[in-house]
């Protein structure tokens, strides 16, 4: 990661509010569902600033889940977003929304569960971006925690982009 993309991340990732001065365009796919529609509507400084991590091009905000499920938006610990450019291609980053540095774990394959692209470590701001070459039904594995065996997020989802 260059100087400034890690300086660009640290400040506008850090938190859910975070404003992303002149960050990207970004519009929400026509297949999202009401939730990551609701959170776009609720959050675009957030949503804008995400985005900016996965590079130029992934600017359709397929999936956002604040993490853990069920939490209210306002108290999540994470926040999983996935985005798609204009080839198909899929990036997805699951954003830390603690404020201080937790074991983090993101994996995203294709619909056969082949082509995985992962990142794991102790982050402060966010795991990913992870990629997919196509984005079509592409499953994802999200963990978040003080540690690998102690773990405050196990999410896994059959997709995190739409299936056609």
């Amino acid at each position: 990661m260059t100087v400034a993309a890690a300086a660009l991340a640290a400040t506008v990732l850090t938190a859910p509010s975070a404003v992303a001065a002149h960050g990207p365009e970004f519009q929400t796919s026509k297949k999202a569902d009401a939730q990551t529609k609701s959170f776009v509507q609720a959050n675009p400084q957030a949503v804008a600033a995400a985005a900016t991590v996965c590079g130029s091009g992934f600017d359709q905000v397929s999936k956002v889940v604040p993490l853990p499920e069920g939490t209210d938006p306002r108290e999540r610990l994470a926040t999983l977003f996935s985005y798609i450019n204009d080839s198909g291609k899929g990036c997805a980053i699951l954003d830390n929304n603690v404020g201080s540095a937790r074991y983090m774990y993101l994996k995203v394959c294709d619909i056969n569960g082949r082509n995985c692209d992962t990142d794991s470590g102790t982050f402060s701001q966010y795991a990913g971006p992870v990629y997919v070459p196509s984005v079509a039904c592409a499953p994802v594995t999200a963990k978040m925690g003080k540690s690998s065996s102690d773990l405050s997020i196990s999410y896994k989802s059959e997709y995190v982009f739409p299936c056609n």
